[in-house]
């Protein structure tokens, strides 16, 4: 069903340059609906690969830590990752890159952003569950993006669907073909362990690991009970013949995807799950930019940013600028060119992540994700390169589907209130909106979850009590027009209705759905268009 496994080089080189420098790399994402266990598993293929040496479950009880992925206050209070964490971490001379995303859907776009950076993804699916909206709407953007899809059916340990109806679900729902990898000997109550399809081996709950010659092996009835062996070989074969055999061009093609059950909160299945990630997901691949692919084998160096992170440190008013880095080999003191801007930066400090914790880096390779240290110089969607000619592409910016007005407390503190705005609109946290007329700012977000984080993070990082308020608009769309002159008369005759962004674009508020498509009619040389390219 699945191919032999390829031998690994096992030095574990001791230098961390020198695994910058050799190690093959695997940049890659995990997705899911809330609850799915994300955040667990993420922690425990930390504490696979010997990253950590405790995991930390989510709500956590007494003096057990907090998720290391889950930095944030509010995340560690609500027991949801409300932002993008990066983690970096080795294992048998491969690099892994991991970024932990949002699996609430008020933070889609942040996923999103995250997305356009990984060159594959795990998904993971409730044994209860099954497939839930916001994996679904993750999974479209997967499959736009062509990312090969890792599943890992999460809770096996735990009453839930039938392997079978799993994976008919996710072949039914998502159109792909479905390889199991592994299969669970009983599930909840009943659940024993998990079978090895490829390597024919029994992984015990007990942790004990039996190698055999297949299914009819009676080696098995040594080691499970007599109702647990006949149920393991009836759906064992039953799954050999039902799903596809293994195909890694079918895999890298986003039409195939291997699934491992296990259970992320026992550590059951999790190694299986990392070591199928080195030996399947693919290294760095082209990135796509105006004018062309940049390959990651290109000599000079470039990257993009796809996030920036304000006051990761409390003690410090810092601000990070992720990058993605496309091609070259990165070093510490290198001078890269802002596309945007078309001003050179000295990248002096550059870091990698292990959650909030952060070393010196000084070397990175295509697939690294590196932090580098900015004062508002970066945004999301720079391109960083020595050429200076590079635009990547990829990086959109969503139109809101709430806005508020902002309450500020403290009227004293109208100059603080508008940094706290923009710093967290670079991050992507928020839109703002700047009104024509008057001095109210406009705060859009995708789902009212993110107006509790601005709220929390306002009064934790900036000292402010804001509130919100309803806004007289419904909905805004950025405006443009090929004639200059038609969107200055657009602007003249709706300046009431007329804002600017964080970059300063023109945007039209309006009302409702409706006067939307009104002016749509009245104004046929104008677009009016939900998405903005970053550039």
């Amino acid at each position: 069903m699945v191919p032999p496994r390829e031998p690994m080089n096992a030095t574990i080189l001791a230098r961390a340059d020198a695994i910058a420098l050799h190690a093959e790399r695997r940049t890659f994402a995990i997705i899911s609906h809330p609850d799915a266990g994300k955040t667990t598993l993420t922690e425990k293929l930390l504490y696979s690969a010997g990253a950590i040496h405790e995991a930390g479950e989510v709500r956590a009880r007494g003096d057990r830590r907090r998720a290391r992925s889950d930095w944030m206050q509010i995340e560690q209070q609500r027991g949801i990752s409300v932002t993008s964490s990066v983690m970096t971490f080795e294992k048998d001379n491969i690099l892994f890159n991991l970024l932990d995303t949002p699996g609430h859907q008020d933070f889609s776009e942040d996923t999103y952003r995250t997305l356009t950076a990984v060159d594959s993804a795990i998904m993971v699916i409730d044994a209860a569950k099954g497939i839930e909206a916001q994996t679904r709407k993750l999974f479209e953007v997967c499959r736009l993006r062509n990312i090969p899809i890792v599943t890992f059916v999460n809770k096996v340990d735990r009453e839930g669907h039938s392997p079978f109806k799993l994976l008919d679900e996710i072949a039914e729902t998502l159109q792909l073909d479905v390889c199991p990898m592994n299969w669970p000997v009983g599930m909840g109550g009943l659940f024993h362990g998990l079978y090895d399809l490829e390597r024919q081996r029994l992984l015990s709950t007990d942790g004990s690991a039996l190698d055999v010659e297949g299914l009819e092996d009676p080696a098995l009835g040594d080691a499970l009970p007599a109702d647990a062996v006949a149920h393991l070989r009836e759906e064992g074969e039953l799954a050999a013949m039902a799903y596809s055999d293994w195909d890694l061009a079918a895999f890298l093609d986003g039409d195939l995807t291997p699934v491992f059950f296990g259970s992320a909160l026992r550590q059951f299945g999790v190694d299986a799950l990392l070591d199928g990630l080195a030996r399947f997901a693919p290294p760095p691949g082209p990135q796509p930019a105006r004018g062309g692919a940049v390959k990651p084998g290109e000599p000079r160096v470039s990257g993009f940013i796809f996030k920036v992170q304000a006051n990761m440190d409390p003690n410090h008013r810092d601000r990070i600028a992720f990058m993605r880095v496309c091609s070259g080999s990165l070093k510490r003191g290198m001078k890269l060119t802002n596309g945007r801007a078309g001003k050179a930066i000295s990248i002096q400090n550059p870091i990698t992540f292990f959650a909030r914790d952060r070393e010196l880096a000084e070397l990175a390779r295509p697939g690294d994700i590196v932090g580098i240290p900015n004062h508002g110089t970066l945004r999301v969607g720079d391109t960083l390169s020595e050429r200076g000619d590079v635009a990547f592409t990829g990086l959109p910016d969503f139109a809101p589907e709430i806005l508020r007005r902002v309450r500020l407390g403290d009227p004293m503190k109208s100059k603080q209130l508008r940094k706290g705005l923009e710093d967290l609109a670079e991050e992507g946290v928020i839109r703002i909106f700047k009104p024509a007329i008057g001095s109210n700012w406009i705060v859009g977000v995708v789902g009212a979850l993110q107006l509790d984080v601005l709220a929390t993070r306002m009064e934790a990082e900036y000292g402010l009590e804001v509130g919100f308020e309803p806004s007289p608009y419904e909905v805004a769309r950025w405006v443009a027009a090929d004639d200059p002159a038609e969107l200055k008369r657009l602007g003249e005759t709706l300046r009431s209705s007329m804002a600017e962004d964080g970059d300063g674009d023109p945007v039209l508020m309006m009302r409702n759905a409706w006067e939307l498509g009104r002016y749509q009619q009245e104004w046929p040389a104008i677009r009016f268009t939900s998405v903005k390219e970053r550039s």
